[in-house]
């Protein structure tokens, strides 16, 4: 696969599956997956994410909003509870973030593209496209 900048903008853009993202992720080691949480957490905040960008997220990600990610990305200043997400340590809580973190990157992302993008931009991640087997089938 591309490197980790393109694949996670083709998962927010859904031009990548995310069952092939997640296999992706779990493929990293410890230390892989919590660099590339961070960086998830660094594009959300570049894409100008909002607190109230957390309920669709939640619901994009699949998550109940019991699951911790979805707690903290419910409460308290947006940077803050981004950077708490990444942080969080046992596999399944990693897992779990990675899918909200996408799904965070994806909605304010979206939003950024209708304000600020719409009538074109120089930013390489709104050029990308994918050609994968399971696109091209």
């Amino acid at each position: 696969m591309a490197d980790p900048y393109i694949i996670l903008n083709e998962l927010a853009q859904e031009l990548r599956p995310m069952p092939q993202g997640i296999e992706w992720f779990e493929g990293l080691s410890t230390e892989e997956q919590s660099n590339t949480l961070r960086l998830l957490s660094h594009f959300c905040i570049q894409a100008r994410a909002t607190a109230e960008d957390g309920p669709e997220s939640i619901r994009r990600a699949g998550l109940r909003a019991t699951h911790t990610p979805a707690v903290l990305i419910t409460r308290g200043r947006i940077d803050q509870q981004l950077g708490k997400i990444a942080s969080l340590t046992p596999h399944d809580e990693r897992l779990k973030s990675f899918r909200l973190l996408i799904a965070v990157l994806a909605v304010a992302d979206e939003r950024r593209r209708d304000r600020f993008c719409s009538d074109g931009c120089g930013h390489a991640w709104h050029r990308l496209s994918v050609d994968t087997p399971e696109a091209s089938a």
